[in-house]
């Protein structure tokens, strides 16, 4: 058996090695690591892939929310909506734009942003929500984007866990996560479900205008060399990263399929496992599995656990052990909280098990049998 990673990059990379050494070696030839002619053909590829009439690369995750803030014109003292169980570069932008991030609790079964608690958290002050697709699965997008019209408020997703993503709407229509709110933010960090080899990001919309502004934040503020019209960054996705998500792109479904073939293998070992929760999958939204997540019933010590697992050479990860709303980056800034009952016992309840698309049966099995045995005690 081979060594249980929790994500296994290399063994994925060996299946595509000729394709990327000679993308690779072709941008060396020619010298073109900036704006060449790959970062142009991916973002058409993109943006077909998505459904999206515009795709603007960045250089990461993280930039592509700041843009996108900047790009719709929120200002120092915005409230932003966002929930607090979730990875820190949501909110970090908006320290760093000085928003007021207003943390509201999520769905103790989806993990995701509750739209009750959206809609309970709005004020004067609110311009935009920011929902996260959590683990690779789509919040309640209809009843957000409800939500918004209703109080004219923006809509930037967070894609970052769920690219491929179906969300089908009551009427029928389905649509890519990301491409539903006014911005979709996605990163291409090297662990993600399609991941570069370095630091890389993207934003759409099929809106012209905030188009043209995202390009505009993401390249100093011009849309003409030398010319600055907005205040902006220097954001940009290199070409050699282009070029492997170009490759990589074309392989997002069968790699979206073996993820959920090893979650479908963990759920069928785990769903009778007394003091285990397995995820749930909204039956509108196709989960890509970007990690697998499951919940500890109270009495079951979550640490023991992972250390139990790591005697036996399986990692374990807890995302996350510290919600938004209790780090102490924000005690100097403006942020408001509701109840966050859900948050607060999940950051202390779950904890997730190796997820890629290199997982063969014989690590699988090895994986829910020592789960198993440490839960029979």
């Amino acid at each position: 058996m081979k060594k249980i990673q929790m994500v296994d990059l290399i063994s994925q990379y060996e299946k595509i090695k000729p394709q990327v050494q000679s993308s690779i070696n072709n941008i060396l030839d020619n010298a073109q690591f900036i704006n060449g002619p790959d970062v142009h053909s991916f973002k058409d590829e993109l943006g077909a892939y998505l459904g999206a009439k515009h795709v603007v690369p960045c250089a990461n995750g993280t930039d592509a929310l700041q843009i996108a803030m900047m790009a719709l014109g929120l200002k120092p003292g915005d409230e932003v909506i966002t929930p607090s169980y979730t990875y820190i570069a949501t909110t970090e932008v908006m320290g760093l734009l000085r928003l007021k991030p207003v943390f509201v609790d999520c769905e103790k079964d989806t993990f995701n942003i509750s739209p009750k608690a959206i809609e309970s958290a709005i004020t004067a002050r609110t311009k935009a929500i920011v929902p996260v697709h959590l683990y690779g699965q789509a919040c309640d997008m209809e009843a957000i984007m409800k939500i918004a019209e209703k109080y004219d408020l923006k809509v930037i997703e967070d894609n970052a866990q769920a690219i491929g993503s179906d969300y089908t709407f009551s009427d029928g229509t389905v649509k890519k996560t990301g491409t539903i709110g006014d911005v979709g933010c996605t990163s291409f960090f090297p662990s993600k479900n399609l991941g570069c080899y370095g630091d890389g990001g993207a934003m759409c919309t099929d809106n012209d205008e905030i188009a043209e502004k995202l390009a505009m934040v993401a390249n100093h503020g011009q849309s003409k060399r030398y010319y600055h019209d907005v205040v902006g960054c220097n954001s940009r996705l290199d070409t050699i990263q282009a070029a492997v998500l170009r490759i990589k792109l074309r392989e997002l479904d069968n790699y979206i399929d073996a993820r959920r073939a090893a979650a479908d293998y963990y759920d069928a070992e785990f769903s009778e496992v007394k003091g285990l929760t397995i995820p749930k999958r909204v039956g509108n939204s196709k989960h890509v599995f970007h990690q697998y997540t499951l919940q500890l019933d109270d009495g079951i010590d979550r640490d023991a656990l992972v250390a139990f697992l790591g005697e036996k050479n399986i990692p374990a990860m807890i995302y996350y052990p510290v919600p938004a709303h209790k780090q102490k980056m924000f005690a100097s800034l403006e942020t408001s909280s509701g109840s966050l009952e859900n948050t607060d016992w999940l950051t202390t309840r779950v904890f997730s098990l190796p997820m890629h698309t290199e997982l063969e049966k014989d690590q699988l099995d090895y994986i829910c049998s020592t789960v198993k045995e440490f839960m029979k005690g």
